[in-house]
């Protein structure tokens, strides 16, 4: 993501572009404020229409044919690698992004004394897959977090000197904080040292920027529920091209070898894994929710993912604005290099504060102490000022 602030006149032409796009998309929002897409995103209009239409073709099955489906699941697939600078092949698609993260856990090459460093307070579901490795003699790091509460890069980086250390483990985008990780910098730190870099993409894609064709990842987890305004359900795994090959999964579905697409030979049976990362998906895959998150992650791609980080991170202003002027601690970065879409407020009674807004129709979450906001395209300025107008009164 370009970290230069846009022109005025280029802000003005997104917020009318943006508006647009909630009338059509979101109607919904004429009576919520609704600023908790960190938690769950709202499928828009187009996706809503498209799931039905599958759904009425599910009722009649024949109308929905085995090459209708596989093409359905290829077509998520270059959705999803289009958003990434990806390649369709270097995508298993997968119905949460804890498959992801348990996928490298289990696969990734590692022996005992090997170790896997995570950063401190990340998500659990990028902490518990690696916890388990001790088990087998693999030692899980806890790397201490800066002063602030988010990845203390600089560690990360001198640790990243051991070679020892086999993977980093580290999320896009920190879900209490909205801290977005220099992914090109440990991703480089990562490379010299012959360490993978395992991120959980969940927080960040759909809301910041990422091209894996220049920023070394190995492995990335997403779900699609929150920033991809997708259906629950849809998700995907980015497996760098190179290491395809190298990785065989713990836990297999039956379509992951080659010569299952030809149903007339199933019992022809091929040990051989599948050249491309389908060979990390499992079968059966919920056709209809990956027809949704094409759709969606298509409207997206329209939109263009630096346009909706520039706006998102505009819409903070006012919130930023009052915690400046009343003494309120952003517990958030300030910095360009690593802000995201959320933002995240500590005042003196946090849990007070979310139930006020809970009483006026905002939908936000209470994380770690602290009031998380993550707004996306459709949603206003004027929302965010609706949330200082109830903090205000609580001051």
């Amino acid at each position: 993501m370009t970290d230069i602030a846009y022109h005025p006149t280029r802000l003005r032409a997104l917020r009318d572009q943006f508006r647009a796009l909630r009338a059509a998309e979101f109607p919904w929002t004429a009576d919520t404020v609704y600023l908790n897409n960190a938690s769950i995103g709202p499928i828009p209009e187009r996706t809503r229409r498209v799931l039905d239409e599958f759904t009425a073709k599910r009722t009649a099955p024949h109308l929905l044919p085995d090459r209708e489906l596989q093409a359905g699941l290829q077509a998520a697939r270059a959705a999803v690698a289009r958003l990434l600078n990806a390649e369709p092949a270097e995508i298993a698609l997968a119905t949460n992004t804890s498959h992801g993260l348990n996928l490298a856990a289990r696969a990734l090459p590692l022996k005992r004394r090997d170790v896997v460093l995570v950063s401190d307070r990340e998500f659990p579901a990028n902490v518990y897959p690696w916890l388990l490795l001790k088990k087998q003699g693999i030692e899980v790091e806890l790397a201490p977090c800066a002063g602030e509460g988010w990845p203390d890069e600089d560690y990360l980086v001198e640790r990243l000197h051991d070679p020892r250390v086999r993977v980093l483990a580290v999320s896009f985008v920190q879900f209490a904080n909205g801290y977005r990780a220099d992914l090109g910098r440990l991703g480089a730190a990562c490379r010299a040292n012959g360490t993978f870099l395992v991120v959980d993409g969940i927080q960040g894609v759909g809301n910041s920027t990422l091209d894996v064709r220049e920023t070394p990842v190995d492995i990335l987890a997403c779900g699609g529920q929150k920033w991809l305004l997708s259906p629950w359900g849809s998700g995907f795994v980015y497996v760098r091209r190179e290491l395809i090959s190298a990785l065989e999964p713990a836990v297999t579905g039956w379509m992951a070898f080659e010569g299952t697409d030809d149903f007339s030979r199933l019992t022809e049976y091929n040990p051989t894994f599948r050249a491309d990362a389908r060979r990390f998906e499992m079968v059966t895959l919920p056709f209809q929710d990956f027809h949704g998150m094409t759709t969606s992650v298509g409207m997206l791609a329209e939109l263009g993912v630096d346009d909706i980080a520039q706006y998102a991170r505009t819409l903070h202003e006012p919130v930023l604005h009052w915690a400046e002027e009343n003494g309120i601690r952003v517990v958030s970065p300030s910095d360009d290099a690593h802000r995201s879409a959320i933002v995240c407020l500590a005042p003196q009674h946090p849990a007070e504060a979310y139930h006020a807004l809970k009483r006026a129709h905002v939908v936000c979450s209470l994380r770690e102490g602290a009031i998380r906001l993550a707004p996306h395209c459709y949603n206003t300025v004027e929302e965010m000022e609706r949330v200082v107008d109830v903090l205000d009164q609580l001051e």
